[in-house]
């Protein structure tokens, strides 16, 4: 037992050693790597998630059919989905799903210039705890900058993409004939928020996916200042 105490001490020891030498791989000053130039890098990188990935879930389609951030029915909901389904009536829960997926669609559009901004924002001190943090440690620090205001954009957005893709009408038609199935429980749900919060976990997931690319094969990183920077994590 005294051996293994030892043995996982001494390891402890080495795993400690090896974590400060990547840390003094991050100069304060001067070096092969400025410090403006970790920053750049994962500005880089970050710029990068946003351009391939965002972009994609502003397309049609961009939610409803990408399977990691398709929009689904709240849990609460589920009932009203099988209860339609179970009397024929699919193509008009698929409908219901779909819009809740064009109004995410539409959102997404106006968080580019948010992430931008965040995006410059980062500091020396934030690329080096980002670049030693997990695979997601940058799509983390982004959602840190900017959830709030996101929400603040995407939630009339949403409210307004219900109207105009007939969202209101449909969700209306679906649950009266819901209620009018014989011994249901009435519902009469507000998804305006729900979808809000839905877009937003689908926006930073395809961040994170990109993320981890870049952090994980190298031949992700489509640029000299990508390749020297993340080489120190690897």
């Amino acid at each position: 037992m005294k051996k293994i105490f030892l043995l996982l001490t001494v390891f402890s020891l080495i795993s400690c050693a090896e974590l400060q030498d990547v840390v003094n791989q991050l100069p304060q000053s001067g070096g092969v790597l400025s410090n403006a130039d970790i920053a750049s890098g994962l500005r880089q990188a970050l710029d990068l998630g946003i351009d391939k990935q965002v972009t994609k879930l502003t397309q049609t389609d961009g939610f409803y059919k990408n399977e990691l951030v398709k929009i689904l029915l709240p849990e609460e909901l589920q009932k009203v989905d099988k209860g339609l389904r179970d009397i024929g009536l699919g193509n008009l829960a698929d409908e219901g799903l779909k819009v809740l997926n064009r109004a995410a669609e539409d959102a997404v559009k106006e968080a580019t210039p948010i992430f931008v901004n965040a995006v410059k924002g980062i500091t020396f001190d934030d690329a080096k705890n980002i670049l030693l943090g997990e695979d997601n440690a940058a799509t983390q620090y982004l959602t840190s900058k900017t959830q709030t205001e996101l929400y603040d954009k995407f939630h009339p957005v949403i409210n307004n993409s219900f109207a105009k893709v007939g969202a209101d009408q449909i969700w209306s038609n679906l649950i009266n004939k819901y209620n009018a199935i014989p011994f249901t429980n009435d519902v009469n749900p507000d998804l305006t928020d729900y979808v809000t919060q839905e877009a937003l976990s689908g926006v930073y997931t395809m961040i994170a996916v990109e993320e981890k690319e870049i952090r994980n094969k190298v031949s992700s990183r489509t640029t000299d200042l990508l390749k020297k920077v993340f080489a120190l994590q690897d």
